[in-house]
């Protein structure tokens, strides 16, 4: 059975707020890149774009990230090619964060390219990390049992989470 963590109004003030903090992050850089893992990690971060361009009139740049969540370690893919990414600041995005598995590989994509800041933003930080990653912008931090999944549903544009 499913139970409703956080509901569509919710995730809102949560992705409001950690847009917010993504801005105060990037006050010395004129452009802000988003990094969304496909599939819910992309619309979350499309989510946050949306709240940037109301805020703030800094260029917003998107980008989708393509992984294998179940071999992470084979070729990442970006929707943007890996020069546009030198010497800026890039902010990845992803739903949520179990193990970490997803994000490091993630993170050590983008570390290939000179960066001057990496940060790490997630919707629901579920605090049973496998490798030394944290999110340094998070929505809701969720400790349950290892067993216990969360999932982000997309539907109707808006966002909810549930606990199964």
């Amino acid at each position: 059975m499913k139970e409703i963590i956080l509901k569509p109004d919710e995730i809102e003030k949560k992705i409001e707020r950690i847009a917010y903090q993504i801005l105060e992050s990037n006050l010395d850089f004129n452009k802000i890149f988003i990094a969304g893992i496909a599939k819910n990690g992309f619309h979350v971060a499309k989510k946050i774009v949306e709240n940037l361009k109301i805020i703030c009139d800094k260029e917003i740049i998107l980008c989708e990230v393509i992984v294998d969540k179940k071999n992470p370690q084979k070729k990442i893919i970006t929707s943007l090619g890996n020069e546009i990414y030198k010497n800026v600041s890039v902010t990845i995005v992803d739903d949520v964060l179990h193990t970490g598995t997803t994000l490091i590989y993630v993170v050590k994509h983008f570390l290939e390219v000179k960066l001057k800041q990496c940060k790490t933003a997630v919707l629901i930080n579920r605090n049973h990390k496998l490798f030394p990653i944290k999110a340094d912008f998070k929505g809701l931090s969720f400790s349950t049992s290892i067993n216990k999944n969360i999932e982000v549903n997309f539907e109707n544009n808006k966002l909810t989470a549930y606990l199964n």
